[in-house]
């Protein structure tokens, strides 16, 4: 016992010797940064212009193509979409294969095959790099465009683009790359129904022909090859491909604002707002400015431990999470700093975010928080190292936008140069607090006042475009809801017609992660039931009946609160226009405002609950397009709303076969039947 105890005490006098030798208090100091290999490529040109980059790479039996043109941006226009759709659309099939062929070819040899606007990505193991550049080949040099592909891909688009409408991060992304660039600026232009609409498959070829050149070309092969391999491989089956002259472009330069002022993009249904605090910067790629400006950024909001996430979500609360870019780019890059934040804290966090833009230009950093940086950003860039693509990718941008040939490898030793002097000069270079667009995506009514003190509040609608909230178009003299009301009976087909009906069942379907969801509407004017199914599978019941008001949850009861329930009853009806009178609810008009680029005249419904609901009527056709409600949730009140689209008679009768579901995220659905007076028996309702 006595010697254990002498040989934990020897132990523990090394121990505290060995600390005392130890200086606890100083950070110790950091290893020299290491020059990296990641590879010298081997180069050269076709005399078509193509400039090839081999990177040999052993590790394993796999080889990487990675092809990119440099072209100037293109302005797309009123047919804003084409230029993506013209690199998708070289996947849809060749003039050898169709898309299924192409699709079982590449499969076959567990290869994968990537096309977009500005290049090709290909990749498979080395045993099959001749049948992979053969699929290469068909592809880039013999694409069908085919017109039913095209057909589909703008149908998916458009789906794609119904289904983001109302998504306020799609909204603040469009409305910030207007800001941002402007309207004359590619960077500023988004895809729209009627933009993609315009797109024919004549702009498709167009585009190809005049960008899809060797001479502007850079191919980077990575992987198990030789140079001696990849240049015998390359000129067989790139040596033939014609140069040709390619459109080039200038554009203005976008600038910041002159002073800082509020974008407000009025969302009736938000319960939370998105700002983004943004403005152009002028940021060269591979210029020595980057690597500062990357440590500066990633101080003040490229991680979980950054300046803007510390102040907003762990000391304030205000959101889950804040981060901020700041982007290099050979024509215009930009910053942005953004969170989602809930209504009532919108002003407190814009304040927030703004102390800290204030702070760092003012004040710089820390020295920890430049260790931290260099660490965190040391590690991302080893990390990317992995990927054959990013060291194609290095190749290229060397070459393209002449960088050093050592600005890779010596990227960790430039990174580790940068000082406390370099990254508050890089600040007060590229923070600009006093010349930012504050563009908030949220409910006007509760944060546009709050907004005012930090510059002027500007209205924006969801495509970019200033308005004056308070230029609204006047009501024509002596119309009244009731006439409104008239005019949509009218529209729908007539008022005796509709107050013939007596029954109505629509079934309405929308697709979900692969999934048919179908929504079942019946009402008879004094009972409603509504099922979510899918498949054979009832997911959700709302029954309005003799006994009362019940919701259901896969079979089990959901409790009602006695305003829900109340509420719901109102569903029962089929025109409900038909029946306010005698409800006893009151109705007012109280004006006109914009719903889908459209106006509609509002009305303004109280119920006997002391509900107020409101509907719009479009001004032009007299038919409903939207109908919007406020309800209490988890979070406080929520506006909900539908928005109908797309009718069509049915027995004489305008249904709309589009409707949109708005709560929190929208729910596309389409009209799959609509039956008129059905027999209703016992059990309809149960």
């Amino acid at each position: 016992m006595i010697k254990k105890i002498y040989i934990s005490f020897i132990f523990a006098l090394a121990a505290s010797v060995a600390f005392a030798q130890v200086d606890r208090t100083k950070a110790p100091e950091p290893s020299p940064a290491k020059e990296i290999n990641i590879g010298e490529p081997t180069t050269f040109t076709l005399k078509n212009g193509l400039k090839v980059f081999v990177v040999e790479n052993h590790k394993l039996p796999r080889v990487a193509f990675s092809l990119t043109f440099d072209r100037d941006p293109v302005l797309e226009g009123d047919k804003a979409g084409y230029v993506s759709m013209a690199g998708q659309m070289l996947m849809k099939g060749t003039k050898n294969r169709t898309k299924a062929e192409l699709d079982e070819d590449i499969d076959f040899i567990g290869a994968n095959i990537n096309t977009y606007s500005t290049g090709m990505y290909a990749t498979s193991l080395t045993k099959h790099q001749d049948k992979l550049i053969e699929l290469m080949k068909d592809v880039l040099f013999n694409p069908a465009f085919p017109e039913d592909e095209l057909e589909k891909l703008k149908k998916q688009t458009l789906s794609g683009l119904a289904a983001s409408k109302d998504d306020p991060n799609a909204i603040a992304s469009n409305v910030r790359g207007q800001l941002v660039y402007g309207e004359n600026h590619p960077y500023g232009e988004f895809e729209t129904e009627e933009s993609v609409d315009n797109i024919t498959l004549e702009e498709i070829k167009s585009y190809y022909n005049s960008y899809f050149r060797p001479n502007i070309g850079y191919l980077a092969i990575v992987g198990d090859i030789t140079p001696k391999e990849a240049k015998k491989l390359i000129k067989k089956n790139f040596s033939d491909w014609e140069e040709g002259e390619v459109p080039t472009a200038e554009y203005e330069m976008p600038t910041p604002p002159e002073e800082t002022f509020v974008a407000l993009v009025d969302r009736e249904a938000s319960v939370q707002s998105v700002i983004n605090v943004t403005y152009p910067v002028k940021l060269p790629i591979g210029s020595e400015e980057v690597i500062k400006a990357r440590v500066l950024n990633q101080i003040l909001g490229g991680g979980f431990s950054s300046r803007l996430m510390q102040n907003l979500r762990e000391e304030n609360a205000f959101t889950y999470g804040a981060r901020s870019s700041l982007s290099a780019d050979e024509y215009v890059g930009s910053f942005t700093a953004s969170a989602s934040v809930r209504n009532e804290v919108t002003d407190s966090a814009v304040n927030e975010f703004m102390a800290e833009l204030i702070k760092i230009n003012k004040e710089g950093v820390t020295q920890d928080e430049l260790d931290a940086a260099k660490a965190s950003i040391s590690g991302s860039f080893a990390r990317s190292l992995e990927s054959p693509q990013t060291v194609a990718s290095f190749a290229i941008n060397t070459a393209r936008y002449d960088l050093p040939k050592d600005y890779y490898a010596n990227y960790l030793k430039n990174l580790e140069a940068v000082t406390l002097e370099d990254v508050k000069a890089a600040a007060q270079k590229y923070i600009l607090p006093n010349n930012a667009n504050i563009l908030v995506v949220g409910k006007g009514a509760e944060v546009a006042e709050g907004l005012g003190k930090f510059g002027e509040v500007k209205y924006f609608d969801r495509k970019g475009n200033e308005y004056d909230p308070n230029d609204k178009t006047a009501l024509p003299a002596g119309l009244t809801a009731d006439k409104v009301f008239e005019n949509y009976f009218e529209a729908l087909g007539g008022k005796d017609k509709i107050s013939a009906v007596e029954s109505l069942k629509t079934v309405y379907t929308m697709s979900m992660q692969g999934q048919t969801l179908t929504f079942t509407e019946i009402k008879d004017n004094e009972h409603f039931k509504q099922e979510v199914g899918m498949g054979p599978m009832v997911v959700s019941k709302v029954l309005v009946n003799d006994e009362g008001v019940k919701a259901l949850r896969q079979g089990q009861e959901i409790p009602l609160p006695e305003e829900a329930k109340s509420n719901l009853k109102s569903n029962t009806k089929i025109f409900p226009e038909l029946h306010y009178a005698e409800m006893g609810a009151t109705t007012e008009l109280t004006g006109i405002e914009t719903v889908n680029d459209k106006d509609a005249y509002v009305v303004s419904i109280t119920l006997p609950s002391g509900q107020v609901t409101k509907s719009y009527f479009d001004t032009e056709s007299g038919l409903k397009v939207k109908t919007s409600a406020t309800q209490q949730g988890p979070q406080g009140e929520v506006t909900v709303y539908e928005e109908f689209g797309d009718f069509e008679a049915v027995d004489g009768i305008m249904i709309p076969k589009k409707n949109v579901k708005f709560q929190g995220r929208p729910l596309n659905t389409e009209l799959e039947s609509a039956e008129f007076n059905i027999e209703v028996k016992e059990d309809t309702f149960n």
